[in-house]
């Protein structure tokens, strides 16, 4: 089964020796929520506006992408899209899915794949904790090469534009690729390479995710005060 956004996302978003997240929970949460959304988007099940998102209708057979199978955990968002009442926005999206458990199931898939390996570490001699290091560099490696491609010049497909969009938009981008150009990175998050509508999509996704983000990280901080 071919890697997704989000799972590109989660190895980016670990250091490949120990493991350790490079961002807060919350960021990367808020970052595979917009994955999600804008892979559908760009698969063409859902319509991803700057105001609400709609699932699409099922695809019937004779449609040209009545036979695109969609990935389990893409299959899980889509119904949820498709089962609720009304349209909602993006951002109101990204703070439903934010998800550790998730986060947690991308991270025990890229484990049974291969990628990565599942260790029990204690933090500070007390606290176990579970991190997941590279076992296999080939995965991660395959990303890094294709999103630094589109960061020195290359030609952005659209997976790579979204990733790159959010991995700005969760502030990993200076962590993961510390040389790029910062405005090299700006241009591609914005969508300025692309068609009116992928650059909508990109747009909204970051929006969505910053917005989702800070939401999550202020219920986190107001339950804790009470």
């Amino acid at each position: 089964m071919p890697v997704t956004i989000a799972e590109e996302l989660v190895l980016l978003a670990h250091r490949e020796s120990d493991g350790r997240p490079l961002i807060g929970s919350t960021e990367l949460d808020a970052g595979i929520a917009g994955t999600l959304l804008a892979e559908l988007a760009l698969a063409d099940r859902i319509d991803l506006g700057d105001k609400t998102i709609t699932a699409r209708r099922p695809a019937l057979p004779g449609d040209s992408d009545a036979d695109l199978e969609l990935d389990p955990e893409l299959d899980t968002v889509l119904a949820q899209i498709a089962a609720h009442s009304r349209p909602r926005k993006p951002e109101w999206w990204v703070r439903k899915l934010h998800s550790a458990e998730r986060r947690k199931r991308l991270l025990r898939r890229l484990t049974v794949r291969g990628a990565l390996r599942e260790e029990r570490v204690k933090v500070l001699g007390l606290f176990p904790v579970t991190r997941y290091p590279e076992r296999d560099p080939g995965p991660e490696a395959a990303v890094r090469d294709r999103v630094w491609s589109v960061l020195t010049g290359a030609d952005p497909d659209e997976r790579t534009a979204v990733l790159i969009g959010v991995l700005r938009a969760c502030r990993l981008d200076r962590k993961v690729f510390p040389g790029a150009d910062r405005k090299r990175v700006k241009e591609i998050a914005e969508g300025d390479w692309a068609s009116t509508a992928v650059a909508r999509t990109i747009a909204s996704i970051n929006a969505a995710v910053i917005a989702g983000a800070v939401a999550a990280s202020t219920a986190a901080t107001v339950a804790g005060a009470s």
